[in-house]
């Protein structure tokens, strides 16, 4: 049984037909359905939502840490975000959600929760470990009542009885798979929601306004192109960040004494 400290794989096909891991049509197979490419747009779209009660306009992502600290400024916000990408979230949540993606849509649930545990594992401090669950089982719960698939529903009985974290990341990526979104479009868009929320906790925290956070967004999609890469090439043996800067001001964050954000 997987212990909670909170109160509250790779391989397989995706879910739409004649199409190979990477969404693209497979060698003499029919072209992707175009009826079914805007249908898994729509659920990109709505995932990755700021309305979309998941819990993401709670967190920070460090950011708070590093602005209680001084250690980042309007000038400097864009080289940390993408720092973050590129040694944090891409190796670690990114790469999470490909494995995880993969696995269920091949019903291999067993490498779901061992990357669903191996992510957990990789999350030094508290803060971003109960950040992460606490998020991924609300977007397990609303998404298996929005979107009523069996595997979201399967995989949020397997993470209610406890026999995994639930992470949001592996969360994202069984909810995607079973809706059908290709892996790469996946990792897309929620390296994008990332961002959006970044950005957003940015406009509350003062470092930045609305028109200048949009620009930041743009000159992220880049990073995110590349950072979508780099995950979907990673097995689970790759996974994990390396950004301690971050780890250390998420420690710092969780003992002091006035908080606007979770992390």
């Amino acid at each position: 049984m997987y212990r909670d400290e909170t109160t509250e794989p790779d391989g397989g096909a995706p879910a739409v037909p004649g199409a190979t891991a990477s969404g693209t049509p497979a060698s003499g197979a029919p072209g992707p359905d175009p009826a079914h490419d805007l249908g898994h747009l729509l659920v990109s779209l709505q995932l990755t939502d700021s309305a979309f009660p998941s819990g993401f306009y709670t967190l920070s992502h460090g950011l708070e840490g590093f602005v209680q600290e001084r250690a980042v400024g309007h000038d400097s916000l864009a080289a940390l975000l993408h720092d973050v990408l590129r040694h944090g979230v891409g190796p670690s949540d990114a790469t999470a959600l490909a494995l995880a993606h993969r696995a269920a849509a091949a019903d291999d649930w067993d490498t779901v929760a061992a990357t669903d545990r191996r992510l957990h594992a990789t999350k030094l401090g508290r803060e971003m470990r109960q950040a992460a669950t606490r998020t991924g089982r609300q977007l397990l719960d609303l998404a298996a009542e929005v979107f009523g698939a069996a595997g979201i529903a399967r995989y949020h009985r397997t993470v209610a009885d406890r026999q995994a974290p639930g992470t949001q990341a592996v969360a994202a990526g069984v909810v995607y798979a079973a809706t059908g979104v290709p892996v790469r479009q996946a990792v897309a868009a929620d390296l994008f929601a990332f961002c959006a929320s970044f950005a957003g906790a940015a406009l509350r925290l003062r470092l930045t306004d609305h028109r200048l956070a949009q620009g930041l967004l743009r000159r992220t999609a880049p990073v995110i192109e590349e950072t979508t890469r780099e995950a979907l090439a990673r097995g689970l043996d790759d996974l994990g960040a390396t950004t301690f800067a971050v780890d250390v001001m998420s420690g710092r964050h969780e003992r002091a004494e006035a908080r606007l954000f979770a992390s």
